[in-house]
């Protein structure tokens, strides 16, 4: 889906600053009309750049066909890319990254069920962190496609900014160990917000909410990713990079989002908004976001920042104890009773 070729030439320009690592590009867009446009736009790009005007699954196929595979590929796909992912991952190499994107946001957000059970064989449901739940609807599909090759993944980086949900994935040669433990499904009670998760390998009942007498409403999303969306190593060495010093390569913003997703490892999947916890417990605004996840470090839960959506944190606290801290964290002190 290579459109004019400004990704295309994006990939080449910063793979030629790259020192000692030789690249080629295969640059496809299925449109015959687009190939003129294309060779002179990527014309002056020093790496080898073959272009071809061809559908997306005859390309993948016939590569398979011929033995070729490669290091990374870059699928921009327009809308749901599902139906792509098994013949990608055919011919990406061992440890080769794909870049996937996906312009679909109402199936996996929940605003269309029937198109979330088609699209990712899911049941999504609509929840205040939409954004990260349409990221693990997505990486949930993309690494039962890669186990039916027994191959594993390791997601390196997941982010969006609310219309196209982009993730980073390293294909494994074997599955990690516990990795199937990764897929799980997600519930959130519609009356009070509290959050449970669970893996598909140990399945069971729910447990009651934090309602009253425990008569809850569950709303349960899945099966999706449940295991880490971000990888801190893979990210702070990205960060060192000699070639991301120079300014006119990366700018400020994709700095700070670096930044900000080395600081969220994305794992538990339980978030909640700050300006609903400070909703529920009757203060007209929310605790300042970083002192409530020190409050919360303080006490000995798990606490991050949400990289994905703003004003949001991630927590494993219980939600009483999560609203607890929250109240005593908030500007008029109000103090929350269990």
């Amino acid at each position: 889906m290579a459109g004019c070729g400004i990704r295309a030439m994006r990939w080449g320009l910063e793979s030629a600053a790259a020192d000692g690592v030789p690249v080629r590009l295969h640059v496809n867009d299925a449109d015959v009309d687009r190939r003129d446009l294309l060779e002179a736009n990527l014309e002056a790009l020093a790496p080898p750049v073959e272009i071809t005007t061809v559908r997306a699954e005859l390309l993948l196929g016939q590569a398979y066909l011929d033995g070729c595979f490669f290091d990374l590929i870059d699928l921009d796909a327009f809308g749901a890319p599902g139906a792509l992912l098994q013949p990608v991952l055919q011919v990406l190499r061992f440890e080769g990254i794909l870049f996937l994107a996906s312009t679909d946001g109402r199936s996996p957000t929940g605003h269309d069920r029937r198109g979330a059970l088609r699209n990712l064989g899911s049941a999504a449901r609509v929840h205040p962190a939409s954004w990260e739940m349409a990221l693990r609807q997505q990486l949930g599909l993309l690494a039962r496609q890669a186990w039916l090759l027994g191959r594993g993944v390791q997601p390196l980086l997941s982010f969006s900014e609310g219309r196209t949900f982009r993730l980073a994935v390293r294909l494994l040669r074997q599955l990690r160990p516990l990795e199937e433990q990764c897929l799980g499904l997600v519930a959130r009670c519609e009356r009070c917000g509290d959050q449970q998760f669970q893996p598909l390998m140990k399945l069971r009942g729910w447990p009651p909410c934090s309602c009253s007498q425990g008569q809850g409403l569950w709303s349960v999303s899945g099966p999706l990713w449940i295991g880490p969306l971000q990888d801190e190593e893979f990210l702070t060495v990205l960060q060192r990079d000699p070639c991301l010093k120079h300014a006119d390569l990366i700018g400020s913003s994709s700095r700070r989002l670096l930044r900000r997703l080395a600081a969220d490892p994305g794992s538990p999947p339980t978030v909640w908004p700050t300006a609903e916890l400070a909703k529920r417990l009757g203060c007209s605004g929310p605790p300042p976001l970083d002192e409530l996840v020190q409050a919360l470090r303080c006490k000995g839960h798990q606490a991050f920042a949400s990289a994905l959506m703003a004003g949001q944190i991630r927590t494993n606290a219980v939600l009483p104890d999560l609203l607890q801290t929250c109240s005593e964290q908030a500007p008029e002190g109000i103090k929350y009773r269990q």
